[in-house]
């Protein structure tokens, strides 16, 4: 189908649809263990949102390789440097291993302590707990996964991925529906068994990655190399972002906090509302790896201009996108969240979220997209500033002093919004200035 249309939009249809659908079958993994564990209990559900949503940290430092590898491979990849390229994965899937280790470490030891900081109910805690402390055990292989993805993407190879993640997400099904229930003779683990399956199916992701690497599947030459300056380039671009996700995560968490305060049901549906909203994101999120690699291209064939021209053409895929299924958010929020719970509280909260956060949709796209294409260029440290002072002085400040005022969360959710609409008109005037075009990776 994609061949009917112009040779232009071929060319961005094919990285984003398959970069789209990945993105999908992530985010369907995740709800999996959600759909799956709402069948037990509330507290279940919380659990297992709030641990994912506090793994948010390290998916931080996974910003810096995913922002790294793709903004320095997709200018070697358009310059026609292929071994120049190849130099830069090997040395990163080394940093990716060693920098995985301490944070493998650190977040075993702090995983019991997130919950209460959060203040959640001792029943959340105590399946939370053994959640997270087993997810930790995938941390090295879902680094260095990253890296091999964002090379392949950076590339223009957003199929391999795809294939990959299909047959993971049919395995991690099934290993849900033994392990958590406890069926044909598994032991019944519960929120437990959830996170193990998940660290099976990462493992085995990262293994086939190997093996297509290894024997010439990708393109890349397989090499044993490292080098520091290649290595200085894309942290010097990833650095920013990975610095600019974790303050973003630490504000969101306090953002978390103040939906606690409402209640388990509020929580509850806060996670639900947001993983299905995740749904919603991944055409943005596809078109956004198609940004960041047509922008890395177009800079290192340099050809600015084409890149430019590129990203707009994304953009405007991305926003109908996102504005046709804001439709199913606003109008049929409830029939939607069912899929994750029968409790009828958790299921008006997360139809709340999901009503208001709707209407935001067509700015979240060019937030995508626009974000990823200045990262996609380098420009990662002015993304930094714009997320953060929006993050702050339009969401979470505000969203406090409405908490307290009305005492009600659907005040807090507006706070929410206004701060995507402020960032979508602000990386649309950075976007337009082109300062951009100047920066060297």
């Amino acid at each position: 189908m994609i061949r009917f249309f112009p040779a232009k939009h071929q060319k961005i249809l094919k990285i984003s649809i398959p970069a789209a659908l990945n993105s999908l079958m992530d985010m369907l993994q995740v709800i999996t263990d959600l759909i799956m564990v709402g069948r037990i209990s509330a507290f279940a559900v919380a659990a297992v949102g709030l641990g994912l949503q506090s793994l948010m940290f390290v998916f931080a430092v996974l910003t810096l390789l995913h922002v790294g590898t793709s903004a320095l491979l997709s200018r070697f990849i358009g310059a026609g440097k292929i071994k120049r390229a190849s130099m830069g994965l090997s040395t990163l899937l080394r940093f990716a291993l060693l920098l995985s280790l301490p944070v493998m470490a650190a977040w075993y030891y702090l995983a019991s302590n997130i919950y209460v900081w959060f203040g959640t109910a001792p029943e959340v805690i105590a399946l939370g707990a053994d959640y997270v402390q087993m997810l930790t055990w995938m941390l090295p292989f879902v680094f260095m996964k990253l890296v091999f993805v964002s090379a392949l993407n950076a590339a223009g190879d957003t199929k391999t991925p795809m294939k990959v993640k299909i047959g993971s997400i049919i395995l991690n099904v099934i290993l849900n529906y033994l392990l958590i229930f406890g069926h044909f003779g598994f032991p019944e683990l519960g929120v437990l068994g959830a996170a193990v399956g998940t660290v099976i199916v990462n493992m085995l992701e990262f293994v086939i990655y190997v093996i297509l690497y290894l024997r010439h599947k990708t393109p890349y030459i397989p090499l044993w190399h490292y080098s520091r300056s290649l290595l200085s380039r894309a942290l010097k671009v990833g650095i920013p972002a990975s610095f600019e996700r974790a303050l973003t995560f630490g504000s969101l968490m306090l953002f978390t906090v103040i939906i606690a305060q409402y209640g388990t049901e509020a929580l509850a549906g806060y996670q639900i509302g947001l993983r299905v909203e995740g749904l919603a994101f991944m055409p943005g999120i596809g078109f956004t790896i198609a940004a960041m690699a047509l922008m890395g291209q177009g800079l290192g064939a340099n050809k600015p201009e084409q890149a430019r021209e590129d990203v707009l053409l994304v953009l405007k895929y991305t926003a109908g996108f996102m504005f046709f299924l804001s439709f199913f958010m606003i109008f049929m929020p409830e029939k939607i969240v069912w899929f994750f719970t029968d409790d009828a509280q958790t299921i008006e909260e997360a139809s709340l979220y999901l009503r208001i956060v709707g209407l935001s949709q067509i700015p979240l796209a060019f937030n995508f997209v626009l974000s990823g294409a200045l990262r996609g260029a380098g420009d990662s440290k002015k993304t930094l500033k714009i997320n953060l002072t929006s993050l702050w002085f339009v969401r979470i400040i505000p969203a406090f002093l409405l908490s307290w005022y009305f005492e009600n969360i659907m005040w807090v959710y507006f706070a929410m919004i206004s701060d995507t609409f402020v960032k979508a008109i602000w990386l649309w005037i950075t976007f337009n200035k082109g300062e951009w075009q100047k920066i060297k990776v």
